[in-house]
């Protein structure tokens, strides 16, 4: 049976998620998995996206993705940590299988090569960290 995957994206940074998208889509390619994927204005409202869906029971696991790259205030410190914050409550209180996505970095420079198929490709860390969460959350919750 395949599993379910939403893969939840933030718009913030179009360019910068569409390449982490790529990333994962290559990593599934092959894999015995549906995903779907959906958008979300930014970074902070990626885990309350994925809290709905958990209540749905419809998918086996979650991948984040966004960027958030740091400007001239506190702003970048609240969504970095509260977006983390956010999707570790849910991975450690609702045993939810999460890949981590969201690129927290200080310029946008950084985000591309992070990004970038080519370089480190945290598209494809995201969807792999997702599809072994999800092979442990079965060997351990059922």
């Amino acid at each position: 049976m395949a599993h379910r995957i939403l893969i939840a994206t933030s718009r913030y940074y179009d360019h910068i998620t569409r390449e982490l998208e790529a990333g994962v889509a290559e990593t599934l390619e092959g894999e015995d998995v549906t995903a779907e994927t959906i958008e979300v204005p930014g970074a902070f409202e990626v885990p309350g996206i994925i809290a709905m869906a958990a209540d749905s029971g419809r998918y086996d696991g979650y991948i984040a993705l966004g960027c958030v790259i740091r400007g001239e205030t506190s702003h970048y410190d609240y969504v970095c940590g509260e977006s983390a914050r956010g999707l570790m409550d849910l991975a450690v209180e609702r045993r939810l299988a999460i890949g981590y996505g969201i690129l927290t970095v200080e310029n946008e420079q950084q985000a591309i090569v992070r990004a970038d198929r080519k370089q480190k490709n945290k598209g494809r860390d995201a969807a792999v960290a997702c599809l072994e969460m999800i092979k442990l959350r079965k060997k351990f919750v059922g």
